[in-house]
């Protein structure tokens, strides 16, 4: 007889991932991540002391989902900075349940984010862009993501479908009027 196959963190991570995009995270429980692995709940509790540290890996992985399509070296013919933004738009219309998770939840009791720190990149795509100083690329990009949010949120939660080009044509029209409000290097 052959030996079982090992559950691996890995392959339960993958699991609770999938439960996630169907169903939400809610739908993340031992039982449920054993049964779309063919196991007990055994190797869940061996690999994960708790369900919560397996949430927080869920998690993790979810947010490395969303950096992939808000990659700006995957650009293509977009510039990087659009490119992230389209991203962000795609990530909530193709994984809304992921996207609901990551950037929809109530994050009251979660200590707050540095958030210069994790927009650096886009920061310093907008400064090469436009010429701004740090700090007026930080407003520019906060501004902007509030837009691409909304945008996103209103496509993840199914209140509007519009095609790509149109999304594609809002975010330009955006970021051309904060470049004419913010004034290119001013």
């Amino acid at each position: 007889m052959p030996p079982k196959a090992k559950v691996t963190r890995e392959s339960i991570v993958a699991a609770a991932l999938d439960l996630a995009r169907q169903a939400g995270p809610e739908a993340i429980n031992a039982r449920a991540v054993a049964a779309r692995l063919g196991c007990s709940t055994q190797p869940v509790f061996s690999n994960y002391a708790t369900m919560e540290a397996l949430q927080r890996d869920v998690l993790a992985a979810a947010r490395g989902v969303a950096d992939g399509y808000m990659d700006p070296s995957r650009a293509g013919d977009l510039p990087p900075y659009k490119a992230m933004g389209m991203g962000y738009v795609r990530f909530a219309m193709a994984e809304p349940a992921l996207f609901r998770w990551l950037y929809m939840r109530d994050r009251s009791r979660e200590a707050p984010a540095d958030d210069r720190t994790e927009n650096a990149q886009a920061i310093r795509l907008i400064a090469e862009k436009t010429g701004l100083d740090e700090d007026r690329a930080w407003r520019f990009h906060l501004e902007m993501w509030l837009f691409v949010h909304g945008l996103a949120a209103t496509l993840a939660t199914g209140y509007a479908g519009w095609s790509e080009q149109l999304i594609g044509d809002m975010l330009t029209d955006v970021f051309q009027g904060l470049r004419t409000r913010f004034g290119e290097g001013q």
